[in-house]
Order: structure tokens, then sequence, then C-alpha cells
């Protein structure tokens, strides 16, 4: 499947900006302290669509009368202009330089200026460099709606400007930067996301798909692939709810007026894509009073009101997640395989390194004499090692001032999980639910927490087939010295550690292995 979606790939020509984070400089991206120019030092262009309004920059692609906007070059020798807003989220001004603010997951923001063709891929790796994360390519910004209580993944290759100017000044339109694993995972498992039985080829052939073109029917133009399947939508006349037989298809969405019908006379429009987005609706039985929690909407570019959403609801989690991925890939068809394969791509030709990482030589200090290890397989199993010495010895000299007693040996198993990323302590259940659905419900997602109910045990909260599931730890106590077990003492670890790695490589007693682990940062 991956080779014939390369002979596709290979007949588009990649859109070729301005590389932002090209050898590490971000020249397009100032120093936090943002200062104003003087006005003699704006060019020309910049001081005439200062001041220009640009209120319906989605609206542009639409007309042929365009706008052009001053783009700076970061690639050029002469230093680029900027140009600071007068107000920070004032996205109706054209200038060369915008002030956007990004907030985490605890709602603290950062406030970065940017170009106006921008993009998210551009401030995800902007972050992740300013943050020293692993770029493993699955972190998104999402754009969250407050007062709509909506939110969606912004995809690679959208500006972010024009997303903004859709909300104008206003504040509910947030841009929110943290992990999404299942982005692009139905590239990778298709058939985890899309049963069999929602798919089909479109009437005019009635075949079926063959899994392995899965997903060659969507990026293609020439094939239709057809989605079909219950969803409760909301009568916005009546404010109720009622089920219906919906069919996706490349012109549209469509519900059947009797039954399971597809005939063209049954068959009435819904909504299309084509100035839509799509959207995963939060606490969607609160505030839209929806049948369950797996609520979804398609929101116009064009409106922000809470009145003209189109509201849709599935029974389970499976069948949303397979209704919006269908839906994502219908509106962006081939861009989003070019949005899957482009970083995989950028590594094979020329690795982004910073000056630092270009400076950097791996050494062994484990012999007599030190030496610089060339080997890029043997960096990572001497990484390995080096860290597991460390432990052993922190663990030696945490218990090594007398006979370790219950609470001297228990102090380096509770102390050196503190510091690992897939720990976040005192974390309720309903918060690790929340936080593994936004970081992506695949196999493997997990994080381990406090437990609420045993002041010396911990949880393991895991996702397998798109459902959390929360495996207690607990504390064995043998001859005064503190072990872990997710069995009942059958499988003991010295420390969670132990345990996570132990399960990072075999299943054990748990659905599936630990793979991906829920992370935190602060801007």
């Amino acid at each position: 499947m991956n080779r014939t979606l390369d002979k596709i790939n290979t007949s588009l020509s990649f859109r070729h900006k301005a590389e932002i984070f090209q050898s590490g400089n971000v020249s397009g991206f100032p120093s936090p302290a943002l200062i104003p120019l003087q006005e003699s030092l704006l060019t020309t262009n910049a001081q005439k669509t200062r001041t220009k309004p640009c209120e319906e920059n989605r609206c542009i692609k639409e007309e042929e009368e365009s706008l052009c906007f001053p783009v700076p070059n970061p690639s050029s020798e002469s230093q680029p202009t900027l140009v600071v807003s007068e107000c920070l989220s004032s996205w109706t001004k054209c200038s060369a330089t915008q002030v956007i603010k990004v907030y985490n997951e605890d709602n603290t923001s950062k406030a970065i200026e940017v170009p106006p063709d921008v993009t998210a891929r551009d401030i995800c790796q902007l972050f992740v460099m300013k943050n020293h994360c692993i770029d493993d390519h699955s972190w998104t910004l999402f754009e969250h709606w407050t007062h709509l209580g909506i939110e969606r993944t912004i995809e690679d290759h959208e500006s972010v400007m024009e997303v903004l100017s859709v909300g104008g000044m206003d504040t509910d339109c947030r841009l929110h930067f943290r992990k999404n694993y299942a982005k692009y995972e139905f590239f990778k498992k298709p058939l985890v996301f899309f049963p069999d039985h929602m798919f089909s080829i479109s009437s005019e052939t009635n075949g079926i798909v063959d899994p392995s073109e899965l997903i060659e029917t969507f990026v293609k133009s020439s094939t239709c692939p057809e989605v079909h399947g219950y969803l409760h939508a909301k009568d916005q006349s009546r404010k109720s709810w009622k089920k219906f037989y919906f069919v996706l298809r490349r012109s549209g969405l469509y519900f059947s007026t009797k039954g399971t019908s597809k005939e063209p006379r049954h068959l009435q429009f819904f909504a299309d894509f084509t100035d839509c987005d799509i959207y995963s609706v939060l606490s969607a039985k609160k505030l839209y009073g929806a049948p369950t929690e797996f609520a979804f909407c398609i929101k116009s570019t064009k409106s922000c009101s809470a009145r003209d959403l189109k509201l849709l609801c599935a029974d389970v989690e499976h069948t949303k997640t397979c209704w919006i991925t269908a839906m994502r890939l219908l509106k962006f068809g081939m861009q989003l395989y070019q949005n899957f394969i482009q970083p995989h791509q950028k590594q094979k030709v020329s690795p982004m390194r910073s000056i630092s990482e270009n400076s950097l030589v791996a050494m062994d200090f484990s012999g007599q004499k030190t030496r610089v290890i060339e080997n890029p397989s043997e960096v990572l199993s001497v990484a390995v090692e080096e860290g597991l010495s460390w432990r052993r010895k922190s663990c030696h000299r945490l218990s090594s001032h007398g006979s370790p007693s219950s609470s001297q040996s228990s102090v380096p198993n509770i102390a050196i999980h503190l510091a690992q990323p897939w720990f976040h302590g005192k974390l309720s259940r309903e918060e690790a639910q929340r936080l593994i659905t936004q970081q992506g419900l695949i196999d493997g997602v997990f994080l381990l927490r406090d437990s609420q109910s045993s002041p010396k045990a911990f949880v393991l909260s895991l996702c397998h087939l798109q459902k959390i599931k929360h495996f207690p730890i607990i504390p064995v106590d043998d001859d005064g010295e503190v072990f872990y077990s997710l069995d009942d003492g059958h499988t003991r670890f010295t420390d969670l550690i132990q345990l996570v790695e132990f399960h990072q490589l075999n299943r054990g007693i748990l659905p599936c292995k630990l793979k991906h682990h829920c992370t935190q940062i602060t801007l």
C-alpha cells in the first residue's frame, strides 16, 4: 500500500517554503523580548499594509482577488523585517510578523512572534526545540473553542494565521500545544481505525474495499470510498437528538430519510467540507444534551456561533474516530499523506540538527581510557548501560548508611521515579482518562500515577482498543525490602522504572505493551 502511495506522491510537488528552523537558526522567531521597531525601519510595503484589515483570510482563497502580504525571507542574508502588532492578539492586522499565544495543557501560555505564513508544523518544531523535547512527530497544535466546547487538530500544513483569523479578536479561540499519537496512526494501521462493515466502494461499482488499498481510496481523487452507519444528529429547532443512517461520499455527508436506503430520492444532504472543519465535542452530554460523550461536529469556517454547529454523536468511541478520520482524509486527501511522510524524508536527506548537536560527540567512560563511539547502534546500548549503572550506584548510596530498615530500603524505590516523564503524581482517575484521550486513543499510550485509594500504591493507566484501563501497582514487603507488582506479587520489580521498562518489552499480564507515555511540558 505504501509503495502505491509513494507513486502517487511523486507525481505531486511539495511546496518548498523558506525553512525557519534550518541549522538551528530560528530566524523567523526572535527572542521573547519583543521590542517594537521604529517606523523608519519598516519597508515601504510593510508600512502600506500595516493598517489594512484582513478579516477574511479564509475567503481570500475562494476569491481570485487576493491580497499580497510582505513575507520575510528567513534564508536571505539580510535581517528580515520585524513588525510587532500593537495588541498581542491582533489577528486582523496585516504586518510582516504577528504575536500569537500558545497554551499548554495546564492553561499557561507563551507568546511568540511568527511570520504570516507560519504553519502548524513550524510552531510545533519551535516549541520542540525551545523545550528540548524529543521530536517524534506526534507534537500537535490544536484549535480550541472554549465557549463552544470543541477542538480539532490543526493539520501540519495549515496556516495558523488563517485559522486564527476566523475568530478575529475573539479570545475564546485558543491554540494548544500537546502530544497526539493518533494523528497519523491510521496510515500505519488502517484496519484498526476503519472496520470492514462501515466501508464500501460507491454504488456505481457495488464492490468492497480491499483492506490493503483502503487509504489509497481516500487519497486518490479518481476513487470514491463510501462510509456508512448510524449516527445521532441534533435537531436545532427542537433541541433534540434523532438517529439516522448516514452516508459519507466525496461530494459530502448525507442521511437517509428511509431506513438504510441509499437511493438518491431518500438521501438528504447534510454537509460538505469545502468551507468546514471537523471538531471533537468536549463534555457533549453537559453542553449539548448528547446521548453519549462520543460527539463531534462540523463547523463552518465563517461562523463562530453554537447555533450553526452541525452536531453528530456516535454510540462508541471507535465509531466516532472512524468518522472523523474519514472526513479528514476526504477533506485533505494526499496532503495528509505528504504531512505524514515529510518528516521521515527530511531525516533521510538532511536531518535537522542544531549547532550544539553538531558539536556533540558520543563518549564511552566505562573503561580505563575514554574513547569516541563512532558506531550509532553502539551509542544507544552504552547510554542504557550507563543509566542502569548510575541507578544501581544511587540506590547503593542511599542504603549504605547502615543495615537497611524497611523505611530506608524504600527510599530509592519511592524517589527514583519522580523525575520520569511518564509519572504524573497525584492525578485523579478522571484526569488520567482525559489526558490519555487528548494525547491519542491508540494501543500502548500510558501513564503512572499515585493511587487515590491506597497511599503507598500506584496505578498504571493504559489505552487498549480505544478503551482506557487502570491497573493497580501494589507494594509487596519481603523481609523489610519493598517490591512492586501488578499480579499480587507473582512478578516483582525493585522500582517503578524497572516495571515500566519490563512492560515496554514484554506484555506480561497487560493487554498490550507500553509504547507511548503521556507527557506534559511547561512552555
